[in-house]
């Protein structure tokens, strides 16, 4: 008889620890909403995990933060595979971990299924400053799809993206909103570049004409930037920055000679082809 029960009453790592210690042999299958995943055992030792495009340890730590949902275990189910080389002790220390941390997170993100969208952000507010996967992951970021497809197009955990997602909440630059919600603020930018990647872009841009201009035309190239800062903030999207290029290629004309700003010209152009591609 298959040992079976409700995620609300004993959550995944406490289930599996109890299985485990009798050394049996099988597989937990484990159902949140649409979600289902398994989690196989030999011996009691665990060996294989897998949930939608996760595979191993990963995928123990995706279903270990799931606080709803059921769970089944079907004895002598086994795998082909051995995706899973760590002690259970070590396993399920890292699930309750994040566990615990799922529940500080889901305090801003208490649905997977909720949409992120860029918030307005008031002028004069500091720069933007953000990893190498925060920058990839605001660009994803469209007004229409749900944190969980986000993570389906990245090929990302859910509680990764979460984790990234509650740092931008926190400082403002981004809010959450349900499928389908026609406010004004999902809406602002649907078409388009988004706001975030316009400012890192900016910034790049800024920092190439510094170099070209030296300390002579430091003030003209940051009282330039500063003015397309926040025609960007303000919702003028791509030709706050095209204007900014525009205004830093004449400044560089006037201090370096039409060569170099020639060459400024070239070197920035195709970062403002790739944003209209966007």
């Amino acid at each position: 008889m298959s040992l079976q029960g409700s995620l609300n009453e004993l959550p995944l790592p406490d289930v599996i620890q109890l299985v485990s210690v009798s050394g049996k042999t099988g597989a937990f299958e484990i159902q949140c909403d649409e979600a289902e995943g398994k989690i196989y055992l030999r011996d009691g030792q665990i060996v294989d995990a897998l949930v939608g495009r996760l595979r191993g340890d990963s995928a123990v730590y995706e279903m270990a933060i799931w606080t709803q949902g059921t769970f089944s275990f079907n004895p002598g189910e086994e795998s082909e595979h051995v995706t899973i080389h760590m002690s259970n002790a070590s396993l399920m220390m890292e699930a309750a971990r994040r566990l615990d941390e799922w529940r500080v997170l889901s305090r801003k993100i208490p649905s997977l299924d909720l949409v992120p969208y860029f918030a307005s952000r008031e002028q004069g507010t500091d720069q933007v400053t953000l990893s190498p996967q925060e920058w990839i992951l605001v660009t994803r970021i469209d007004g229409a799809l749900t944190i969980e497809e986000i993570a389906n197009e990245l090929k990302w955990a859910p509680f990764d993206v979460s984790k990234l997602l509650f740092g931008m909440i926190t400082t403002g630059l981004v809010a959450l909103g349900n499928p389908g919600d026609a406010s004004d603020g999902i809406q602002r930018w649907q078409s388009g570049p988004n706001p975030v990647t316009l400012l890192g872009l900016a910034e790049k841009i800024r920092s190439v004409a510094l170099d070209v201009v030296g300390s002579g035309g430091e003030r003209t190239i940051e009282k330039q930037y500063t003015s397309a800062r926040t025609l960007i903030e303000r919702g003028e999207g791509f030709d706050a920055l095209r204007e900014m290029v525009e205004q830093h290629t004449k400044a560089i004309s006037l201090l370096k000679g039409s060569d170099t700003a020639a060459m400024f010209d070239e070197q920035v152009r195709p970062l403002l082809g790739e944003v209209q591609q966007m």
